[in-house]
């Protein structure tokens, strides 16, 4: 048993020298700046390597680890800080194989102002074939996003879909506090804090019984249909609405080459399914990201 969980940890490991988390790796991406900022002409090239660890993966209203918590190694390209590709790969605890899923994405982000900002991403997630009826089905997720700085808040309003057995359409509304302790150790290090309040509204689907009516999420994976077609339900039908709202600190150590980042949110549904039980409570979540050049 220790030399099995050994080699596991090996394999960690080994990731670091390829390994920063993807956009998608969690519901809400933590901006490092409340607008994004360019690079000077001799540093257009980045590559970035990290290692993370979550209480629970969350991706748009759903627990799509399970309620397990997971560990991830990503690699990370960005050109000229404006566009940037990414890929990761996703262990859950006590789940074989090793590496349960993988997820890629690509993005662009461009600058305007000092005020106004507008990003674009595809995101992929690709599962284990052993774990497609245990976790989820493969799917895909793009998303376009205005951000604007209102100088007290940064702002950020996001419409994406998601593509998987069915399409759904999903919207967001972030607001955050970006602010940074003075530089020490010389200047080279400081502690960032970002606090935010994240809006999400995507697909419900509104199911009659018997006993009345009940709200359930519409997860990134195509089972709910053929479970609600399985059981004594009299109807249901899909509603775009209110899903959740999420509350969030996030805490970074910055240098130059590195960010170690600490974040605890609250997630609080406005639905309630036992059969897909969703994102609800508190969620953890630890990352260090290393700047190779």
């Amino acid at each position: 048993m220790m030399h099995s969980r050994a080699i596991s940890w090996l394999k960690v490991f080994s990731m670091l020298i390829f390994v920063v988390p993807l956009k998608g790796i969690s519901q809400t991406d933590t901006l490092k700046t409340d607008t994004l900022k360019s690079v000077p002409k001799s540093s257009r090239h980045s590559f970035y390597s990290g290692i993370g660890y979550g209480s629970n993966m969350i991706y748009m209203g759903s627990t799509i680890s399970r309620n397990q918590p997971f560990e991830y190694a990503a690699l990370t390209y960005g050109f000229n800080n404006e566009f940037y590709a990414s890929l990761s790969a996703v262990h859950l605890t006590d789940l074989n194989p090793f590496l349960a899923f993988y997820a890629g994405s690509m993005s662009y982000n461009h600058v305007f102002n000092s005020w106004l900002d507008i990003s674009a991403g595809m995101y992929r997630y690709q599962v284990a074939p052993s774990l497609t009826d245990s976790l989820f089905s493969n799917f895909s997720y793009g998303d376009l996003t205005l951000g604007i700085d209102w100088r007290l808040i940064y702002s950020k309003i996001s419409a994406g879909g998601l593509l998987s057995d069915e399409n759904r359409a999903y919207f967001q509304l972030k607001n955050s506090r970006y602010f940074q302790t003075p530089g020490f150790f010389k200047d080279k290090v400081y502690l960032s804090f970002d606090p935010y309040v994240n809006l999400l509204f995507g697909t419900l689907i509104e199911v009659e019984t018997t006993t009345g009516t009940s709200l359930r999420v519409s997860p990134p994976y195509g089972r709910w249909k053929s479970f609600i077609q399985s059981t004594t339900y009299n109807s249901y039908t899909r509603k775009f609405g209110f899903m959740e709202v999420d509350f969030g600190l996030p805490v970074a150590f910055n240098s130059d080459f590195m960010t170690v980042e600490a974040e605890l949110s609250y997630i609080l549904p406005v639905y309630e399914d036992s059969d897909f039980p969703g994102s609800k409570g508190f969620v953890f979540m630890l990352s260090a990201n290393f700047r190779i050049f």
